[in-house]
């Protein structure tokens, strides 16, 4: 059994303040996703924003797991059938492309995780299509989270959902515990079966973000040692929010001004356990 911490009360102010500002990064940066923008000039947006507005750090910028090179940017952007992990650079976005930011700050030693799905101009239908399912997915995941389930709820849920929708869902990439540390216990597995891995206690934060593929689940990673796409060429979404377990229910913290409403039938399922979660 893993050993995941339960965050105090002054981990939870912190890890509210470094999620609503990882969230305010990509309020900031919406507007500059336009046709003819760089990719590298959406990391240098973002970056000054964290350093110069907010105070942040980027906690992307040099982070280094064992294996790995060190990441060199300060956001992850993931243009079409980029899965995760896409380095910002030299890359001109264009009208059709779908792409995600990852935005993760830490502010106060705390970390704020979050990313979204932007659409350049107009979309292929297919790419709003599983934009909109791998939100849904998100959010049916949320909705599952309070005391005494377990993460393979969490899971089960997203799988079913993607996979109901004719869409498969990447298995090598998962949400996780964060806090202090960017990545820690639990791995929040989006498959699974209902009411097995770790049960979810008070307390517990984490994230949960879907990869969800149009095409197979099969991933390849790319020469640099970070992007991963996926191996038969089709679109990918991610959409990802950090989420707290409270006594009755769930907070999700990577909210602010412009954050995207939860869909209507995940308000309506959950009630009052949903309120927080709209919350500017």
């Amino acid at each position: 059994m893993t050993s995941i911490s339960i965050k105090s009360d002054d981990d939870i102010k912190g890890m509210r303040i470094a999620g609503r500002l990882g969230a305010e990064v990509l309020d900031y940066i919406t507007p500059f996703i336009k046709p003819g923008v760089t990719t590298g000039e959406l990391d240098r947006l973002c970056h000054e924003y964290m350093v110069n507005v907010q105070g942040t750090i980027p906690a992307p910028l040099n982070y280094c797991p064992p294996g790995y090179t060190p990441y060199p940017k300060a956001i992850c952007t993931s243009l079409n059938d980029v899965v995760c992990h896409g380095i910002p650079g030299d890359k001109v976005i264009k009208n059709g492309d779908v792409i995600n930011l990852d935005i993760t700050v830490i502010k106060d030693g705390y970390h704020g995780d979050n990313s979204r799905m932007f659409f350049v101009g107009e979309p292929s239908i297919l790419a709003r299509r599983l934009s909109e399912i791998t939100y849904e997915c998100m959010w049916l995941g949320i909705s599952k989270i309070k005391p005494g389930a377990h993460l393979g709820d969490i899971g089960h849920v997203i799988q079913q959902h993607a996979e109901n929708a004719g869409y498969s869902v990447v298995r090598e990439f998962c949400g996780h515990g964060i806090g202090k540390v960017f990545h820690e216990e639990p791995q929040v597995l989006h498959y699974g079966r209902p009411g097995t891995l770790e049960e979810l206690k008070a307390g517990m934060i984490f994230t949960v973000e879907p990869m969800i593929n149009a095409g197979r689940r099969d991933i390849r990673e790319m020469g640099d040692g970070w992007t991963i796409k996926t191996k038969d060429r089709s679109l990918s979404a991610q959409w990802e929010h950090t989420v707290l377990v409270t006594d009755t229910g769930y907070e999700v913290l990577t909210v602010s001004a412009g954050t995207p409403p939860p869909p209507a039938f995940v308000l309506a399922a959950s009630g009052p356990a949903a309120a927080v979660a709209t919350a500017a």
